[in-house]
């Protein structure tokens, strides 16, 4: 009869098996290798994706996973990505880009509790700034408020209201118009002048608008705003205009095709562009870690809104 080793002896003393030991040790190499794969994979997404959120990493990386044999829930990768310090944190924002105190008409808000159930029948607009080393640049944006996708942009050197107008036309071009279509925006003195107000009226567009300046009433398109910036690196401050846009090129691209949304049943905007019905929406209370990665609570909604029109 051969001596125990010290091995079989201190896993005796513990209950276990000297072979589920082993078998422990084995289970252990092949997590670390899972979790050096997988950190891998979200690095070679952040390449492209710089500030994507950490649910729509792991919305994206299922199929590898599952290629894979690998079974790795959401909870367990945001703390995987908070041990290696790949949570991303939200910018604030300060410029102001909306002046609403002018002479112009302002329009009723036509959308309270409007219930959509296919695009092209709501736009949202808004306007915001981009740092460049020579001043600031404004991005106009047109959303369809149903898929979330960007249906019409452009950037321009200054708050005149050439530069929405010219997203309104983008827009108009690439999509057509349906009947009933409404646009909603701010009271900003671009959506209110004669130009920008007398365009949708001939292209028989219903106009509609903020009434209190709550930023909640044009939520929409203040978030695409957000998500531009804080995931596609807008926030960044171009050496001048042109770099400037090909980076607005870049990221309404990415996130018109490659970005999950959470209020489109995490389509990409793309591909809900192309559904009927009432898209699920994925919204749910987060921890406080998990409002860190996402930056997606009221309080700080609010105190960003508060600070863009001081």
């Amino acid at each position: 009869m051969y001596p125990l080793s010290t091995k079989s002896v201190i896993c005796g003393l513990f209950g276990y098996s000297r072979q589920a030991w082993y078998d422990s040790k084995k289970r252990h190499s092949r997590f670390q290798m899972e979790e050096v794969f997988i950190l891998k994979q979200v690095k070679v997404l952040r390449q492209e994706h710089k500030r994507m959120g950490g649910e729509k990493l792991h919305l994206l990386l299922k199929p590898v996973f599952e290629e894979h044999g690998i079974k790795y829930g959401r909870d367990k990768f945001y703390n995987l990505l908070s041990e290696h310090g790949l949570l991303v944190r939200r910018r604030r924002r300060n410029p102001r880009t909306t002046n609403s105190n002018h002479f112009y008409r302002r329009y009723p808000n036509l959308i309270r509790d409007m219930e959509l159930y296919s695009s092209g029948r709501l736009w949202v607009s808004d306007i915001t700034y981009i740092r460049t080393t020579k001043g600031f640049v404004y991005l106009s944006l047109i959303t369809d408020a149903y898929s979330k996708k960007i249906v019409g942009w452009c950037l321009w050197p200054s708050l005149s209201s050439e530069g929405a107008l010219n997203a309104l036309k983008m827009a108009v071009s690439a999509e057509g118009v349906r009947a009933g279509l409404i646009h909603h925006s701010d009271r900003g003195i671009q959506y209110c002048c004669n130009d920008y107000v007398n365009y949708l009226k001939g292209a028989k567009i219903d106009i509609s608008m903020t009434e209190n300046g709550d930023p909640y009433e044009n939520a929409i398109a203040e978030r695409i705003n957000g998500i531009l910036k804080d995931e596609y690196e807008l926030a960044e401050t171009f050496s001048d205009y042109q770099s400037a846009l090909e980076a607005v090129k870049t990221a309404v691209y990415k996130y018109n095709n490659k970005r999950p949304h959470r209020s489109v049943d995490m389509l990409f905007p793309i591909d809900a562009h192309e559904q009927k019905g009432l898209l699920k929406k994925h919204w749910k209370k987060r921890s406080y870690k998990q409002k860190q990665e996402t930056g997606i609570d009221e309080k700080s909604v609010r105190i960003n809104q508060e600070e863009e029109k001081k």
